[in-house]
């Protein structure tokens, strides 16, 4: 297992702010606080929030949290630790880029998959990431305090068997006309159409003025595309006078359907820990501020005194220590032009700190 360091990483708004940030490169981590108080999922939304920073330029890996309920073993914390949220970025190469949003369902015992991706951010800097589950059934999802995906928790996810299926009694009738267009009766293919031939020979061509027969046998002209060659004959196409349209298979209710009053209650019996269980290839991911809370008005208000408040001046300090990089490089390059040199192309889970 891999370790994380208690630091504010190499940039940052505030030093003393520390955050937990994974460290070591191919490794699996796992890590898990229990809250001070569990959250109950009742007549008030779930709120839980991070912010995130991928100092390492995230190649391949997770960067998500886990909401957990029930009785916790922390030192056995790990991928088959039940959870009834998994939340945050998950990057792997440039084309498979979302933010997980995962919820249990008890009603199915399954952990849902959103249906439709949502997206993340993969700069170097921290971005704060928000999901609010509501008890009308509905969810949304904010980046940087700023909504980028809300909707009805059972058309997002699949709590609940579809209202209506295809009426399984039910096929397409052996008559049904679904061609759209059909070749004209009245078109007839030309007399000798299929005795032109595809290639010709060059009539252009003569014989060389050196050839010999006896030595070179029987001169013959090089062949050419035949340009009264028409390739086969096809009838001319026309409105079907009997298209019927595509034939649409007739629904019914579905018998297995059910109403789901309880998908927002994730945390029904009560969650008690929050938990990150990754894979990084490569290692340089630091999250910090998290807090989980049933008022988006409170974890708004935290993020004002947290991550807000550090954000201006990581971005400053960010860019300074990227303009250092480039006017070094910069130099290097200088150098080398003026003849200088060229270069050749313990998994202690509970125990660390957040």
């Amino acid at each position: 297992m891999g370790k994380f360091a208690h630091t504010a990483g190499e940039w940052y708004g505030d030093k003393e702010d520390k955050g937990i940030q994974t460290s070591e490169d191919a490794r699996f981590y796992g890590l898990s606080a229990k809250m001070t108080k569990p959250f109950t999922s009742g007549d008030k939304e779930l709120v839980i929030q991070y912010s995130v920073k991928h100092e390492q330029d995230l190649d391949c890996g997770g960067a998500y949290i886990k909401l957990l309920p029930g009785k916790v073993d922390q030192k056995e914390f790990g991928g088959d630790t039940p959870y009834a949220i998994m939340f945050g970025p998950d990057i792997c190469g440039s084309s498979n880029k979302k933010t997980h949003v995962i919820l249990h369902s008890f009603k199915k015992d399954d952990n849902l998959l959103i249906n439709k991706e949502v997206n993340t951010e993969s700069d170097k800097l921290s971005h704060l990431y928000t999901l609010v589950i509501r008890p009308d059934q509905t969810f949304e999802v904010l980046i940087d305090n700023k909504s980028v995906r809300a909707g009805k928790l059972d058309e997002e996810f699949d709590f609940t068997e579809p209202k209506e299926i295809q009426d399984p009694d039910a096929s397409k009738p052996e008559d049904w006309d679904d061609k759209p267009k059909i070749d004209d009766p009245e078109d007839k293919k030309p007399d000798g159409h299929d005795d032109i031939p595809e290639d010709i020979p060059d009539p252009d061509a003569a014989k060389p003025e050196d050839w010999d027969d006896e030595d070179d046998g029987e001169w013959e002209p090089p062949m050419i595309d035949n340009p009264a060659f028409q390739g086969p004959w096809r009838a001319k196409k026309i409105d079907n006078p009997d298209y019927q349209g595509k034939w649409k298979h007739p629904m019914i209710a579905n018998p297995d359907f059910s109403e789901d009053d309880s998908m927002y209650k994730v945390c029904k019996d009560g969650c008690t820990h929050v938990g990150f269980e990754l894979w990084q290839v490569k290692t340089g991911t630091l999250f910090d501020d998290i807090i989980v809370t049933d008022s988006l008005e409170e974890a708004q208000k935290f993020a004002e005194e947290t991550f807000f408040k550090k954000k201006d001046a990581e971005k400053e300090m960010f860019d300074k220590i990227e303009q250092e990089k480039r006017d070094a490089d910069m130099g290097d390059e200088e150098e080398g032009g003026a003849g200088g040199d060229f270069g050749d192309d313990d998994y202690d889970g509970y125990e660390d700190e957040f």
